[in-house]
């Protein structure tokens, strides 16, 4: 029709026309292009089967039963509660093997032995903190550390001797009663003839191990250096250690006077996932910690719903989450009740920090994100040289085809494709990876050009800065957040979600603060060293002097400490949490008897 047109003639209408139903269904069913399954997903919704109701077997399968229960809702059933019906039949005290045993032994021996299997699979998952899982979650929505540990549990269970375990920070959001569970695990693979090799921040950990490796003095350029080597005590004489003064006690907690809420945020009704009709007051003002088991509610209660009715209170669109697996295969769990009843008219603002990347390119990077690029870039075109080219601030973005270097359009590299194997990156071989063409590097400030400027350390542009307020002023907040080390032009694909995290604070601490925000961190402190939490700590307690509000969901003592309100969830995990069950200053709650997370909370400050 297209070719008829443009020959100016008649076009034939006649032919094989695909129906829009039929395009969507036979694309979803055999492209190989993920970009085209996602495309045609939008106009498809799922919903469960009406023959076996999202049990995904036949009738004849779901008759078979055991206990009363068939496979698929036994699928359903928590770890916790899973272990009480089998353990009967691993000990042989249950009714029905009895019955059985009398017509067919061989049948009642085979069932226990099964079940004595079960139960001692079942019981390495429930030490290790995981009894509030159950056997039917899909692994996309496991949080690291529950899969690390899904996976740590399959290995004790393995009876290997002779084996080499690496585990990277394996207490990363695990509550001290959980991280207990998991040192005995590893104690386990230790005894039975095994080397572990721990990445770890968490003190109690270190305190765990045979052999210390302390690598720094400090971080990035200012580390990589093995500081020492050898047994835990040895540690102590080592002056240039950072790790010492909190592994042997020299390190204090200076003491903090709470500050008093100005106001409560008061939520009433939440239901979601073990949440049920739960009220809670949030204090406004103030520093608060929500603490809890591993799967208690927190995250739950913090980073979901009232995230979302404050998002929903402001008309501030939340940005989507970052799923893996198929769109239409995820679990869809909404938030099935909850409202605020009081405390927003102090709120105008709402900031999630987290521990995503601030980019998913290269192109971004720390100077972008925080702004501070736009001043340098400013600078570099009030030089003489580039007024004399009627160069404009624009001309020194690698993002702008006027200034960047055209081979790798201001990526700095190119990629190489090769065949049947993962394409590789290698510099640009025009401009060597600086980003920019050589007319735009010939202007220069204080004998630098702008590629040189992206290659200095937060440290190093503080000191060539030094007489730019504005440059400097960020800098400085960046410096106090502890990232003097990290390059301006570092891409954001190479910072871990620790460095993330205290750019995005760094980026809010150069704000000017009204105090009418309230800020909400899921677990800051993972895979940050104690000394790292102390800078965390500090910036978190500038906001709120500032009038704001901080809530966080955390499990490390120190920050729980820090806190001016506490809230505190549980009593265990799964079904047997979502409930609050201690709340007020951080002394209170430390002589909660109903709290597990007080017996941790008084032994770090010294009440035990």
């Amino acid at each position: 029709v297209k070719r008829a047109l443009k020959r100016k003639e008649e076009p034939s209408y006649m032919g094989n026309f695909s129906g829009a139903r039929r395009y969507v269904l036979t694309t979803f069913a055999n492209t190989q292009s993920p970009l085209m399954k996602k495309r045609v997903a939008r106009y498809m919704v799922s919903s469960d089967c009406s023959d076996c109701h999202g049990k995904k077997l036949r009738k004849e399968s779901l008759s078979v039963k055991f206990a009363g229960i068939d496979i698929a809702d036994m699928s359903a059933i928590p770890l916790k509660k899973l272990s009480t019906i089998f353990a009967p039949f691993a000990d042989g005290s249950a009714p029905m093997l009895a019955t059985i045993g009398k017509a067919h032994p061989e049948q009642a021996l085979v069932a226990r032995r099964i079940a004595e299997d079960l139960m001692a699979r079942v019981t390495v998952l429930l030490d290790l903190g995981l009894g509030y899982l159950s056997l039917e979650r899909s692994t996309p929505t496991l949080s690291p550390g529950e899969l690390q540990r899904l996976r740590l549990a399959t290995q004790v269970r393995s009876n290997l001797f002779g084996v080499v375990y690496v585990l990277d920070e394996p207490s990363a959001g695990l509550h001290p009663a959980d991280t207990e569970a998991l040192l005995r695990a590893l104690d386990r693979l230790k005894a039975s003839g095994n080397s572990l090799f721990v990445v770890e921040h968490e003190i109690d950990v270190i305190h765990h191990a045979d052999w210390i490796v302390d690598v720094g003095p400090a971080a990035g350029v200012h580390g990589g250096n093995i500081l020492y080597s050898g047994p835990t005590a040895g540690l102590k004489d080592v002056e240039e250690s950072v790790t010492r003064k909190f592994l042997f006690g020299d390190h204090r907690v200076p003491a903090k006077k709470h500050l008093e809420p100005k106001g409560w945020l008061k939520l009433k009704g939440v239901t979601r996932n073990n949440l049920d009709s739960l009220a809670v007051d949030f204090p406004l003002g103030v520093f608060t910690s929500v603490t809890g088991v591993s799967g208690s509610g927190k995250s739950s209660l913090v980073s979901q719903v009232l995230v979302e009715l404050i998002a929903e209170h402001l008309g501030q669109e939340l940005p989507p989450e970052d799923e893996e697996g198929e769109e239409l295969e995820r679990t869809v769990i909404e938030t099935l009740g909850g409202e605020i009843v009081s405390g927003m008219e102090g709120i105008k603002r709402l900031v999630r920090v987290d521990q995503k990347s601030i980019g998913r390119t290269p192109r971004s990077n720390l100077a972008t994100y925080t702004g501070l690029f736009d001043h340098v870039r400013k600078l570099f075109a009030s030089t003489p040289l580039a007024k004399s080219r009627k160069y404009d601030a624009g001309r020194f973005s690698f993002n702008v085809a006027k200034g960047r270097c055209e081979n790798c359009e201001g990526e700095g590299f190119v990629m190489v494709e090769l065949l049947f194997l993962p394409s590789v990156y290698a510099p640009c071989s025009v401009c060597q990876g600086a980003r920019y063409n050589d007319k735009t590097l010939e202007v220069k400030y204080k004998d630098k050009n702008i590629a040189d400027v992206l290659r200095l350390t937060v440290d190093a542009a503080h000191e060539f800065f030094e007489d730019e307020s504005h440059i400097q002023r960020s800098l400085s907040v960046l410096r106090e957040v502890g990232l003097g080390y990290i390059r301006l032009g570092q891409p954001a694909t190479e910072l871990s979600g620790g460095e993330a995290q205290r750019i995005k604070l760094a980026t809010e601490l150069q704000r000017i603060n009204k105090g009418d925000t309230i800020y909400v961190l899921d677990e800051p402190t993972t895979g940050l060293h104690p000394s790292d939490v102390d800078r965390l700590m500090i910036q978190l307690e500038r906001l709120v002097a500032a009038g704001n509000t901080v809530i966080v969901v955390e499990h490390d003592m120190r920050v729980v400490a820090g806190s001016d309100w506490v809230i505190d969830m549980g009593p265990g995990a799964g079904d047997e949490g979502g409930v609050i069950v201690a709340s007020g200053t951080p002394e209170k709650v430390a002589r909660s008897p109903k709290s597990l997370t007080a017996k941790y909370l008084s032994r770090f400050m010294g009440l035990a």
